[in-house]
């Protein structure tokens, strides 16, 4: 029987934290339906604090739905994305960006570990507008990225701020940023370094599937709940995507799992007895193994996927348990 513990860190399931915020939910009984209601204004304003921002918050089922309707919101059809060549908006979500943003288009800038440098950044943005191509209108920046890199603080400002010098707004795929925060990213610096739009992410770090798109520039609110209708993106009983954040964010246990996939990432990466791809930072583990011992670990019962880079992927998450790291390292050991 097939193994998914570290085919991505969304196969675990959801965190009792988590769970139990919906079944208080679920007790109140009938209420308003379409984010009308005070689990979602709580859930809110929990995300507020944890980000320490004055924001408009929504809750959405999925981080493809979350990437591509912020998108939408900032780009125009004959704009586009500067996004970095491999994360989830430019390869992972089948054109949705552009379906949703009717046209607009995704810049693949390269970059090491999927992280975009300044230099890269500014020259992307240095090219004349021509009617002929669609112009950079907006930068997306991914973290963790899609390789486990995490920004630094500083990095995500001064990235921002090149974008904004160029007049681009400025998108944050958080889909990891819970583990970011416990590799010590700051995320009450998001708002300050001027990032437009935020997609905090639910479902990887613990949920089940959620996700929080946080508008940091409030002019994007505008007729927003009629976008998030159009997309089938404001479901009337909300408060159900919005419940799991009070729990994970009530007492820490957002940061705390976070930390414990990221120990569990440590663990994992110092005993592979392959090279590894790339450093570890987050809660992902990027070997550099060859495919007939990547056939060999299949056939063990273990999913692994190979990513773009050509390295197989191991991602730990908060319901990673040391022993089972240790069965994984035990039969990785065996193929090598």
């Amino acid at each position: 029987m097939a193994r998914y513990d570290f085919a991505s860190d969304n196969t675990a399931g959801a965190a009792p934290e988590a769970m139990a915020a919906i079944l208080t939910a679920n007790d109140l009984g009938p209420t308003a339906g379409y984010g009308a209601d005070t689990v979602t204004t709580e859930a809110a304003d929990a995300v507020r604090a944890w980000l320490d921002a004055d924001a408009e918050v929504r809750f959405v089922a999925s981080g493809t739905a979350a990437n591509a309707i912020s998108l939408a919101a900032l780009c125009r059809p004959f704009e586009a994305v500067l996004a970095h060549e491999h994360a989830h908006v430019t390869t992972d979500e089948t054109g949705a960006p552009g379906f949703f943003g009717h046209g607009l288009g995704v810049i693949g800038l390269a970059g090491t570990s999927a992280k975009i440098d300044l230099s890269t950044l500014e020259a992307a943005l240095s090219g004349q507008d021509s009617p002929h191509k669609q112009a950079p209108a907006v930068l997306s920046l991914t973290n963790a990225t899609e390789y486990g890199a995490v920004y630094a603080t500083n990095e995500v400002s001064r990235l921002a701020a090149a974008a904004r010098a160029q007049s681009c707004a400025v998108h944050l795929d958080g889909a990891r940023l819970a583990n970011a925060v416990a590799a010590g990213f700051d995320q009450k610096a998001i708002a300050a370094a001027g990032v437009d739009i935020l997609v905090l992410g639910g479902t990887k770090a613990g949920m089940p599937p959620t996700e929080a798109i946080v508008i940091l520039n409030k002019a994007l609110t505008r007729r927003f709940d009629a976008r998030l209708k159009q997309s089938g993106q404001l479901p009337s009983k909300g408060r159900f995507y919005a419940a799991p954040f009070i729990g994970m964010l009530r007492d820490g246990a957002l940061e705390r799992h976070a930390a414990h996939a990221n120990a569990m990432a440590k663990l994992l990466a110092d005993g592979m007895p392959f090279s590894l791809s790339h450093p570890v930072q987050a809660n992902g583990v990027f070997v550099d193994m060859p495919q007939d011992a990547h056939e060999r670990l299949t056939k063990a019962g273990w999913v692994a996927y190979r990513c773009l880079d050509g390295s197989v992927r191991f991602m730990c998450s908060w319901a990673t348990r040391p022993e089972t790291v240790d069965q994984l390292l035990t039969d990785i050991k065996l193929t090598a």
